[in-house]
């Protein structure tokens, strides 16, 4: 009977298994460490195959850094850990497909390899982003002290598994490489083949992750880099005395598993008409009362005339007599309510944010080159091409520095761009109108720092439909799973979410109470799934809607050191090794050891049912039947034989002697041949 290997896979071994498919003239063999021969890769055949003449030479195009071999090599490294259900900290255990983990990503991500390859639709990281300040993981990577020495210069002696990665540290750019690295590498496999990552990164380390995603995803996968600016253009500015200027941006990579298969994007632009807007901000209590409004557009005068990037012409004006007062002057000297002064002003309100057009470069241009020195300006125009055809619009525009000031409701409503809310290409300040009420809920802040859960549904809507999975590996306060949520409220989805975050402490400046971020991002989930219940009682009450989650923690393996390695005890500690599992392990640390083993995932139902004095489980009826009991009787083996499970395991000291096992292996052959049987 095959003993199951309770550590994750070799991914070395996986990778030789794939390029043997591709290239079986070099796959050879070699010695591993225990002097047995195993499958390994000629390398300089492979070159050949790859090549129509031999380069010599170390000469290459290539991104390299320090420890880049050693982050490769500790992304295949197997592990001997395990995830380790904690069913008292979860929310509807026996129902949600949910998962929130906890442990160092890396670590987890090797767990999940079996289970979850290729089955994740939508991956989102907000990594580190390497400032200075930001605390990383430190991999153990697989190198003798003296090669540790010789490549980095530096010796971590403290064996600390998170440090502050900062500018004196001579490595800095090359310890955050190799972290993201080899998560990469590893998340690479998870995702489905018609699946996509974002990964939100400022300039700091934005280049080395864009070379760094070009190499593990495939240059031919990238698809764009959406950029953010972090607040109301309004409230940008320069950066003082400094010699930079004030950073108001920030960037998500967003790659494809594999371009081909991805759908196209439909959603990537979320537009919303000036009148629509108004109407958010009045209904959500938001006050428009310090915006102008153009209360008559006066008389426009021709000046010049310009064309755009698709030649569509583009006719300049400058305005004369006309009349502009902010809202709460309407509303003072009209004697009207902001609600009375919205819906008379509405078409024609101010704001100072810029959306991007691709005449705005024409018509700036043109404008300097004539001087024009109105106050107030418009500009119209025809499109010869597309949906828009023959439409005719007007734009205007205020101020000697050209800014795009405002543009009229009726225009808005008829043509991409005019005043609408670019979802992606847009700031965290367009999102104020969803922050929702969890902002500042007792002493969990969960807006500080953290990405807009409308952002994130957004990033959702692009690529994921209804039954997908998500995943975070970089979850933090978990906005991506209050996201994942939202969005199956509002379209009916079934979205599962897998958050994986390292339980980090929390500042001690911090005002909250928790004492590390999972607490945090747990209770983030909690509070914002009841808040999404309570509010939408009637939808709920017809719609299946996961709010819960099983929580797992990362541990040592359950397998006592004497499983791997007996060689090393003597015969006097014969007598403490009568079992190979270690004592603190209960029957569900075992069960899910072995679904990880087994790479079947860990968000299916199970049950469990007493037959003799002896536990059976069952998950996904009969994907897996269990027992963990000493000395289980035939008739409890025949009982679950006759289940006809695809896969049964036991403990190996389940069997009181060898002939006991041989025994079982007999009874399955009979009344189950197709299972498979293993024991741990």
């Amino acid at each position: 009977m095959e003993k199951m290997r309770m550590e994750s896979v070799d991914m070395t071994e996986k990778n030789i298994e794939k390029m043997e498919l591709l290239f079986p003239n070099c796959i050879t063999e070699a010695l591993d460490k225990s002097g047995k021969l195993k499958k390994a890769i000629n390398f300089e055949v492979l070159k050949q195959m790859l090549s129509d003449e031999i380069v010599d030479g170390d000469e290459a195009y290539e991104f390299t850094w320090v420890g880049k071999k050693a982050a490769i090599v500790e992304a295949n490294k197997s592990i001997r850990k395990t995830l380790r259900p904690c069913i008292e900290e979860s929310i509807e255990w026996d129902d949600t497909e949910n998962l929130y983990i906890e442990g160092d990503n890396l670590e987890v991500l090797k767990l999940l390899q079996e289970s979850y390859l290729g089955k994740v639709k939508m991956i989102y990281i907000d990594p580190p982003y390497n400032t200075g300040n930001d605390f990383i993981y430190r991999d153990n990577f697989s190198l003798s002290i003296s090669e540790y020495e010789e490549q980095l210069g530096v010796l971590d002696e403290g064996g600390n598994i998170l440090f502050k990665n900062t500018y004196n540290n001579g490595r800095f750019h090359s310890d955050w490489c190799s972290m993201i690295y080899s998560r990469l590498m590893l998340a690479r496999n998870l995702l489905s083949n018609d699946g996509a990552i974002f990964i939100s990164i400022d300039d700091s380390e934005l280049e080395n992750l864009k070379k760094i995603c070009d190499e593990v995803f495939g240059a031919d996968n990238f698809i764009n880099i959406i950029s953010l600016k972090l607040k109301n253009i309004a409230g940008a500015s320069g950066g003082g005395q400094d010699k930079r200027l004030k950073k108001n941006m920030e960037f998500i990579l967003l790659y494809a598993k594999n371009y081909k298969a991805i759908e196209p994007f439909e959603n990537i632009y979320s537009y919303t008409p000036i009148s629509q807007l108004v109407e958010f901000y009045r209904k959500n209590g938001i006050s428009w009362k310090y915006t102008s409004a153009l209360v008559n557009s006066g008389d426009k005068i021709y000046v010049a005339s310009t064309i755009d990037g698709d030649g569509n012409e583009i006719k300049i004006y400058k305005r004369e007599n006309y009349k502009i007062e902010s809202i709460s002057s309407i509303m003072k000297s009209e004697n009207i309510t902001e609600k009375e002064a919205y819906d008379k002003y509405s078409n024609c309100i101010f704001q100072t944010a810029m959306p991007q057009s691709s005449i705005r470069p024409r018509v700036i241009e043109k404008l300097k080159e004539i001087g024009i020195d109105s106050d107030l300006y418009s500009i119209e125009y025809i499109p010869k091409t597309g949906r828009n055809k023959g439409k005719l619009y007007e734009q205007f525009y205020k101020g000697k520095n050209f800014r795009l000031f405002a543009w009229l409701r009726d225009v808005a409503e008829e043509i991409d761009g005019v005043l609408y809310k670019k979802d992606l290409q847009g700031t965290y300040w367009d999102f104020v109108g969803e922050i929702n009420n969890l902002t500042k809920e007792g002493d969990v802040s969960f807006l500080n720092g953290k990405k807009p859960v409308k952002l994130l549904m957004q990033m959702l809507k692009m690529i994921t439909n209804e039954n997908d999975i998500v995943l975070d590996f970089f979850s933090g306060s978990a906005s991506t799973a209050h996201a994942v949520m939202q969005l199956n409220l509002e379209d009916n989805g079934n979205r599962k979410f897998i958050m994986v975050q390292i339980p980090q402490e929390i500042d001690d400046d911090s005002e909250s109470t928790y004492s590390n971020i999972c607490e945090l991002g747990k209770a983030r989930i909690r509070r914002s799934g009841k808040k999404i219940l309570k509010e939408n009682t009637e939808k709920v009450a017809v719609q299946n809607l996961d709010v819960g989650f099983r929580v797992f923690k990362l541990d040592d393996s359950n397998m006592t050191n004497v499983f791997y390695s007996v060689d090393d005890y003597s015969q006097g500690l014969l007598s403490n090794l009568e079992t190979n599992i270690k004592s603190d392990r209960n029957d569900l640390d075992l069960l899910f050891g072995c679904l990880i083993e087994w790479g079947l995932p860990l968000s299916l139902p199970y049950n469990s049912e007493k037959i003799e004095g002896c536990t059976v489980h069952n998950y996904n009826n009969g994907d897996l039947v269990a027992c963990f009991n000493e000395n289980i009787p035939d008739s409890v083996i025949k009982h679950i034989a006759k289940k006809q499970p695809l896969r049964a395991v036991f403990r190996d000291s389940s069997f009181a002697n060898s002939p006991s096992k041989i025994n079982v292996g007999e009874i399955f052959k009979s009344l189950a041949p197709d299972t498979k049987v293993k024991v741990i």
